[in-house]
């Protein structure tokens, strides 16, 4: 028995108007996908399930401006949640598939940048100083698009751009043309955001971006990269942000593996996988875990929110992903297993003209004009394939072109290049790197804890590590905290956020109403990183912005008498004047904490006398960490897969609390 002839299914692609798509996951085969198209409005409306109670399968083309299932800002363009419901898969020999395609190459028109390199090096420089400058995150990507016209048909021109993707863009995790009335998608993405198999979730973040020079990478151009601070320490950022997503749908948080290359025509990229288990509905996994910080920035929900006050245009379904569900067979339970690559590297062609769009990882030490070379080099994988610029196939002057090419050996082979790669594995957090699955039985079994959550998911990894040592940990957005919820908890765990700790914002009144409560009740509080701050501006201690923010950095740093290497994302620091320290230590009464409002129990009329210990820096004054009564808080995130000594430092500011 014979396949179907890849040739003629490829001309009815051709000659047809059914919507179709074609996706490349491995280096043999091609799968066409064909079915009819549904868009709905939520994820949730994703038709996984036929009339009949039958699981189909299904490819969802899932936009940007989806973000609002979580609450999180975008500039709605009104793009579809676009589903591709699968009436028919085939599997073709990816050989065969390369013959039939069309190679004639499309011609573009007006081809160049929406924004131009000085203007979009303007907006990093804004974003460093007005954004991160200012505390509200980590990491922002801001993005800017190549733009053409096209005249060709877009059915001819996805394929041709396809076949172009697959012969000259190596590496992709997906190779893919999609095709649905009046929009066409062709793409190939690096990076799987998420998957779900068999109840195993797997998020691959890629960050720290090599452009390779004229005539290709070599491992000592590599090596250089590998030993940069920013592009490291750009890497572990993204790994936090997706940990604290993993924490949340995983009951087991989250295991790392790697570092990894990821080796494409024109960059090399650095990886890690994130694995775990779950139960969880793949739709809900994948609201959970909308987007990627690889392509928004981090904390998520500002992130979303930077991206609105610097992009001009919405982004339609660049940064969301392709999900594609396929029944697994399952009697019962979770019916559908997830693929999901991001939607990046992608040329989408809609009313004839072209669209590109690529983002820049932007950090506290970003170059702008490096920045701009990173847009470049990011669209220059697709455009040099689809031929909007020329293909960097130059040989040397003296090579023998009827010589035969022997395939080059991985970089990631060269025992150099492994030995810094596994080398980063050093400052990190051994609860990640090892399989975690909390039992109940830790330090604090029966305790209960409270995780005020103020816009920053680094609860989630939090609330994984109390359940790790023992507590019943659940978490409480800020807008949702009860009197109530602070009084009874054992433990109140006040948590980190973005933003400025002396504003009047709504969120931050809340968290200081969370402080002083517990506060006054001598009930036991842990405030972390913003709560830290806003525990020591209660406590008459200044309030400070950094001349530089510490964010994604690892510090080493004393802690009543402890080192500890602690991951810091802060903007602002409470700051003692260095000359009350004595080898990094004070004790001092502070007369500063004003009376709830609704206080049940007579109280001092002039405030609560409070005496705290203070590690801070011996020079600068920078407080790290306070501790009194019933009461501990740290600067740093103990979570951070950065924090070496994250568990064994958390596990002793509760103790004190406790």
């Amino acid at each position: 028995m014979t396949g179907p002839d890849p040739s003629s299914l490829i001309h009815d692609l051709l000659t047809g108007d059914a919507p179709f798509a074609l996706i490349a996951r491995d280096d043999a085969t091609v799968e066409v996908l064909t079915g009819t198209v549904v868009d709905v409005d939520l994820l949730a409306d994703i038709p996984l399930i036929d009339g009949d109670g039958a699981p189909r399968e299904v490819l969802a083309l899932v936009p940007f401006r989806q973000v609002r299932e979580r609450g999180f800002v975008c500039h709605d363009d009104g793009a579809p949640l676009r589903c591709l419901v699968i009436d028919e898969r085939t599997p073709l020999p990816r050989a065969e598939v390369l013959a039939s395609l069309p190679s004639a190459p499309v011609a573009l028109d007006g081809a160049g940048f929406d924004i131009d390199d000085e203007a979009y090096a303007d907006i990093v420089r804004r974003v460093i100083a007005d954004e991160i400058g200012r505390g509200e995150g980590a990491n922002f990507v801001i993005r800017r698009d190549f733009v053409a016209g096209v005249e060709a048909d877009p059915r001819v021109a996805a394929l041709t751009w396809f076949r172009a993707l697959l012969e000259h863009e190596k590496g992709a995790y997906w190779t893919f043309a999609v095709v649905t009335p009046g929009h066409v998608a062709v793409g190939a993405s690096p990076e799987a955001h998420v998957s779900a198999r068999d109840g195993v979730v797997t998020m691959n973040p890629i960050s720290g971006t090599f452009r390779h020079p004229q005539g290709g990478a070599t491992a000592e151009t590599l090596a250089e990269f590998l030993r940069s601070t920013k592009e490291t320490e750009e890497l572990f950022m993204v790994v936090d942000e997706e940990l604290k997503m993993m924490s949340a749908v995983c009951s087991d948080g989250g295991r790392i593996t790697g570092p990894h290359l990821k080796e494409m025509s024109r960059l090399t990229h650095t990886e890690y996988m994130l694995r775990g288990r779950s139960t969880l509905d793949p739709r809900d996994i994948l609201r959970e875990t909308m987007f990627a910080p690889t392509v928004t920035g981090s904390p998520m929900q500002n992130a979303c929110t930077v991206i609105a006050r610097h992009e001009t245009a919405p982004r339609g379904y660049y940064s969301g992903v392709a999900a594609l569900f396929t029944p697994n067979g399952a009697a019962a339970g979770v019916t559908h297993d997830l693929d999901a690559p991001i939607l990046i590297r992608t040329a989408y062609l809609v009313d004839g003209r072209l669209r590109v769009p690529v983002g820049a990882t932007l950090v506290r030490h970003s170059d702008p004009y490096g920045e701009v070379g990173e847009t470049h080099g990011k669209a220059a994988g697709v455009l040099g394939a689809i031929g909007a610029i020329p293909r960097d196939t130059v040989p040397a002057a003296d090579a023998d072109p009827d010589a035969p090419v022997a395939p080059r050996r991985p970089l990631a082979e060269d025992p150099a290049i492994a030995e810094l790669l596994a080398s980063r594995n050093d400052r990190l957090a051994p609860f990640w790197m090892n399989p975690q699955d909390p039992d109940g039985s830790g330090p604090f079994a029966g305790r209960t804890a409270l995780v005020v959550d103020a816009e920053d998911r680094f609860t989630t990894m939090l609330a994984h590590q109390l359940r790790h040592l023992g507590l019943d940990a659940r978490i409480v957005h800020w807008s949702e905290t009860t009197d109530p919820d602070v009084d009874a908890a054992d433990l109140v765990v006040a948590g980190p956020g973005p933003g400025d700790p002396r504003d009047d914002s709504p969120r931050m009144e809340a968290m200081r109403r969370v402080v002083s409560r517990r506060l006054f009740r001598r009930a036991p509080l842990l405030a972390v990183c913003l709560s830290h701050q806003i525990l020591a501006d209660q406590l008459g201690i200044d309030l400070a912005p950094l001349a530089q923010p510490h964010q994604g950095l690892q510090k080493c740093v004393d802690v009543f008498g402890e080192p500890a290497a602690i991951g810091f994302y802060n903007t602002f620091t409470a700051r003692v004047a260095p000359s009350t320290i004595e080898r990094g230590i004070t004790v001092g009464s502070v007369t500063a904490v004003s009376e709830p409002t609704d206080a049940v129990s007579p109280l001092p009329a002039d405030g609560l006398d409070i005496a705290v210990e203070v590690a801070a820096d011996p020079e600068t004054g920078d407080v790290y960490a306070l501790r009194g009564p019933a009461v501990a808080s740290v600067q740093g995130h103990l979570e951070s897969i950065l924090s070496r000594d994250g568990m064994r430092t958390l596990e002793r500011l509760i103790a004190f609390a406790l």
